[in-house]
């Protein structure tokens, strides 16, 4: 197993682990209503975790537009579309300079299994390989994700304002030389006025033990606290900040965000 990831592996790992979830969550969309959240993040880190999860000098800086799309098949049932487009620049004392870029398409469905106890749901997807993605891979192999989700929402008040809870634990099932992973995502809202809305979350992924050369075991963990302002009728407008506060063989990274999110 690789002590420490190689520059470019960890800009592969930041573009495609990224921790935005500018989505429903456990929610499934009512018949024919449609959400689309389209935004960019811009992201750096001087700093990368080693293997023993101590800080060591990197260079990075990514920009990444996102673009997440839902649409209510039925009251039960969600199809998810999600286009992205990301560009990084890594490099490093003693290293080269690498610039890399990736599109990805996802594509899934988002079914409602219970609401007697809160929102459980379940959720299927798949992610094409970028181009990115497959330069780094052993063989040239492809970098595609299946993911499935098990999603849990509630609704509730904290100190007299309604609130939201949303956890999510997965399993990605990635081809080529990049491990499975095991994302957990948790969502914390607050509903401050009918115009704005507090938000804090943490991203969560840990890399399964089946990796091969040039990718070894890593962990990211993100914390990202953001706003949700109502523009008008059913416009908002999203901005955010995250950072990474600890991980393994990932990038110490800090980034803001800004989406625009319209529902019809």
């Amino acid at each position: 197993m690789h002590k420490r990831l190689a520059p470019v592996v960890l800009v592969a790992l930041s573009i495609r682990c990224l921790c935005t979830r500018a989505d429903a969550g456990a929610w499934t969309l009512p018949a024919g209503d449609t959400q689309i959240i389209s935004g960019v993040i811009y992201s750096t880190a001087v700093e990368s975790f080693d293997d023993k999860g101590g800080a060591v000098p990197t260079l990075y800086r990514k920009i990444l537009l996102q673009s997440y799309g839902e649409h209510g098949l039925t009251d039960d049932l969600t199809l998810i579309f999600a286009p992205e487009y990301a560009i990084a620049t890594e490099g490093g004392a003693g290293r080269p300079t690498i610039n890399a870029d990736d599109f990805a398409l996802k594509g899934g469905l988002r079914y409602l299994l219970t609401d007697r106890f809160g929102i459980v749901s379940a959720q299927a997807s798949y992610k094409t390989a970028g181009a990115f993605d497959m330069s780094v891979s052993a063989h040239n192999d492809s970098g595609s994700e299946v993911e499935f989700r098990l999603l849990y929402g509630r609704n509730f008040k904290l100190f007299g304002r309604d609130a939201y809870l949303d956890a999510e634990v997965g399993q990605r099932w990635i081809a080529g030389a990049r491990p499975d992973e095991t994302p957990v995502d948790l969502t914390l809202g607050v509903h401050w006025s009918e115009k704005l809305t507090f938000t804090a979350q943490s991203f969560n992924i840990i890399a399964a033990g089946n990796s091969r050369t040039p990718y070894g075991y890593y962990r990211s963990h993100k914390v990202e606290l953001a706003t949700v302002q109502r523009l008008w009728n059913d416009v908002y407008f999203e901005t955010g900040a995250y950072f990474s506060p600890i991980g393994q063989n990932s990038l110490v990274e800090r980034g803001v965000d800004a989406s625009i999110w319209i529902h019809f």
